[in-house]
């Protein structure tokens, strides 16, 4: 077993918890004012759903999706370009010690949701949720 594993299957920490959300906040701002200068960026809304900070707060993983879903590939490619001005622009507007390495990536939870809604709207499942617990077959 690894040094400290058992620190990891815990889940983040507050401080983890904390600077994500911090860096979350900056970042829907300087995306929602148009700050950066790439007319990729400028042309669909963005929302910031999470970010998740490595345990040594050296990473910070954005789980971004466009307004409505659509052209998430291209929002992702425009993100990735302007990962330096973005880092660059958040650390003049975080107080923290150490600015971390921005990554982003497509926030899936939206599409878990439907699938979840959709799996729960079978009539073999509704069927099992209506039936009592006593009254198994």
């Amino acid at each position: 077993m690894a040094k400290n594993s058992h620190l990891s299957a815990r889940g983040p920490s507050q401080r983890q918890l904390r600077v994500g959300e911090l860096i979350r906040r900056s970042l829907s701002d300087l995306l929602m004012r148009g700050d950066l200068h790439d007319p990729d960026l400028a042309r669909f809304p963005i929302t910031v759903g999470e970010v998740r900070t490595s345990p040594d707060l050296k990473i910070a993983t954005a789980f971004i999706l466009p307004l409505g879903g659509k052209n998430a590939e291209e929002a992702l490619s425009a993100l990735r370009r302007n990962r330096h001005e973005i880092r660059k622009t958040l650390t003049k507007t975080m107080a923290l010690k150490h600015s971390p390495e921005i990554r982003f990536q497509i926030d899936e939870t939206f599409d878990q949701m439907e699938e979840t809604h959709r799996l729960l709207n079978l009539d073999d499942v509704k069927r099992d949720l209506d039936t009592p617990e006593g009254d198994a077959e």
